[in-house]
């Protein structure tokens, strides 16, 4: 079932960069994805959202939803009909909406995982603590806004990164099917980042050393942007060996 486009407003999106040896990265991938790299590095991360008035496009605003959301991604390549193309893997997705942990991966694309979120934050300084119901996910983010990107970023500049990030537009997740992934497109009225200095960063995920060997991965950086009307698009389902998930 093709879903009708979804509008909204993009209140606060939080992305946490990590930079990553893309030999582990690529262990991780399910077929057809290869890690996208900047300069020798794959680049995974967390992407904290809250979204607000979410309804379908010609839906008014009144009626839309609100939720708190985090995503763990990876940018990723794959080749499509002699083409290669380019976007994010997010094998977990975790919501503090019932309504979308309810529909995710039955009316619209991706499973949402129900999670408890408490969120602390203005506009300068952010503190967010993210637990999950079945306790696989666990996230902890601290600290402010910045103007710079970190001394030791693989990125040499905001709108490098920007531009590696905006093309990862393209997000395909697990749905309820282990052999397709659900995908949607983010189009956004604008697309303005401004980094954020990270006091503290925790992830279940990332912090897994089963997953990810002492030395395999490093925070590399963190950006903001706010206040984003936008769009979500579905895209084809893409059939998958295994998705990998947790």
């Amino acid at each position: 079932m093709q879903i009708p486009v979804i509008r909204g407003t993009i209140e606060r999106r939080i992305l946490v960069n990590y930079r990553v040896d893309p030999d582990v990265l690529g262990g991780l991938l399910p077929s057809p994805f290869r890690p996208k790299l900047a300069r020798g590095f794959g680049i995974a991360g967390i992407c904290l959202i809250r979204l607000k008035h979410v309804r379908p496009k010609f839906w008014p605003a009144a009626l839309g939803v609100q939720s708190e959301n985090a995503a763990h991604r990876i940018a990723v390549e794959w080749d499509d009909n002699g083409a290669t193309r380019e976007g994010v893997y997010i094998p977990r997705r975790d919501t503090n909406c019932r309504f979308n942990s309810l529909l995710g991966g039955r009316v619209f694309p991706g499973v949402h995982q129900h999670a408890t979120f408490d969120v602390r934050e203005t506009d300068h300084d952010f503190d967010f603590h993210i637990r999950s119901d079945d306790v696989k996910t666990a996230i902890l983010v601290r600290g402010r806004q910045t103007g710079q990107l970190p001394a030791g970023s693989v990125f040499e500049s905001i709108d490098e990164i920007s531009e590696f990030l905006e093309r990862g537009a393209s997000g395909y997740s697990p749905g309820l099917n282990p052999a397709q992934l659900q995908g949607l497109e983010l189009r956004c009225g604008a697309w303005q980042l401004q980094p954020l200095a990270v006091d503290e960063v925790r992830s279940s995920f990332f912090d897994d050393r089963s997953r990810f060997p002492a030395g395999s991965i490093e925070f590399d950086s963190a950006l903001v942007m706010r206040r984003i009307e936008h769009e979500w698009h579905g895209l084809p389902k893409l059939p998958i060996e295994q998705a990998v998930c947790w």
